[in-house]
């Protein structure tokens, strides 16, 4: 059995995990502290931008479950908008996925990663946008379900596109892009 677990651990990658562990604590703990969507919001998107070239899409898209749960817990998405997040979820998933698709199929690295920002920014929002209409007219009152509309509006659009110039950033200075 000791051989068992020195296999395993030796096949752990300690920068990886490290990495994973740095990111996923930003992602869990900024919406506690930070209850501004255009400082929170761009800071949660560049860290699952960052967590797909650093640690992988595994690890990008197991994070993107996470930051709405917390925003829900700590205060910065109201508590009646809890049925908005999976849509939130999603949301981040399609963010993550298309910075993946278009950074992997466009030769150049650089149009593909700004590419991949743009479209994944406008698919989050539009997704994020006509989702959210139809469970907040489903489940509010309509003046209430309008306000929540304007909050999952083009903010998401620029606060993803925010997040993938922040992660633009701190990429170039790791050599990761």
């Amino acid at each position: 059995m000791p051989l068992a677990k020195e296999l395993t651990i030796s096949k752990v990658n300690t920068k990886t995990l490290s990495h994973f562990v740095l990111l996923s604590g930003v992602a869990l703990f900024l919406p506690f502290y930070i209850h501004i969507q255009w400082i929170s919001g761009p800071i949660v998107n560049a860290v699952l931008i960052i967590t797909l070239f650093l640690v992988g899409i595994r690890s990008a898209l197991l994070l993107c479950l996470v930051p709405s749960l917390m925003a829900l817990a700590g205060g910065l998405l109201p508590a009646i908008l809890a049925p908005a997040v999976p849509f939130i979820m999603i949301s981040n998933v399609i963010l993550v996925l298309c910075v993946e698709y278009f950074y992997q199929n466009i030769k150049d690295a650089n149009s593909g990663y700004f590419v991949g920002v743009f479209a994944g920014a406008i698919f989050k929002y539009a997704f994020l946008f006509f989702s959210i209409n139809i469970v907040s007219k489903l489940l509010l009152k309509q003046e209430l379900a309008s306000k929540i509309a304007q909050l999952f509006s083009w903010t998401q659009f620029i606060t993803a596109l925010s997040g993938g110039l922040i992660a633009w950033g701190v990429l170039k200075y790791l050599k990761r892009v």
